[in-house]
């Protein structure tokens, strides 16, 4: 799936359609469970296959976001840090 999208040059801000974002939003609880689980793995024995699992489910869903918008040929939004202009 990875092989047909244009190649990234920023970060990507989530969004751009709904189901783009629900796809962001499953990322989202994937790395709270990864998280999670890596804090439980440091307490009790937890099998390292559930965090790379995990981890590979979390690149597929953000995979599928931009597959979503690349087949709905909607644009994807790049993050833009905002310079700060601080005078001394």
């Amino acid at each position: 799936m990875q092989e047909i999208l244009p190649e990234m040059k920023n970060f990507i801000l989530p969004g751009g359609h709904s189901i783009s974002s629900y796809c962001h939003l499953a990322r989202c609880v994937c790395r709270r469970a990864e998280r999670l689980t890596i804090e439980t793995a440091e307490i009790q024995k937890v099998n390292p296959i559930i965090i790379k699992y995990l981890n590979r489910l979390s690149d597929f869903l953000f995979v599928m976001a931009r597959k979503v918008l690349f087949d709905l040929k909607i644009p994807e939004k790049p993050w833009i840090p905002i310079k700060n202009d601080i005078k001394k």
